[in-house]
């Protein structure tokens, strides 16, 4: 073993630093591209929450009329019917 193979020779030292570094940003990079993407899929199921969510309170808004008329239907049939009765 040569005085540069030893395990606290600087150069050996800055090696491996370099080495860990390296190997450091490359991990990093990885998560802040995982990070960024997620960031985009929540952004992308905040627009599809916030779509669904008009498109609720718009069948909400469209469907209340529905009972009010079939009230009055059956309210008009009624009459129909106790006329016809009261006819007879």
């Amino acid at each position: 073993m040569g005085e540069t193979d030893a395990p606290h020779d600087p150069v050996t030292v800055a090696v491996e630093l370099e080495r860990m570094r390296g190997t450091l940003e490359a991990g990093l990079a990885r998560v802040d591209g995982s990070l960024a993407l997620l960031v985009q899929r929540s952004d992308q199921t905040d627009k599809q929450l916030a779509d669904m969510e008009s498109r609720l309170e718009a069948l909400e808004r469209s469907r209340w009329p529905l009972a009010s008329v079939a009230a009055l239907t059956t309210s008009a049939g009624f009459l129909l019917a106790l006329w016809q009765l009261a006819a007879h």
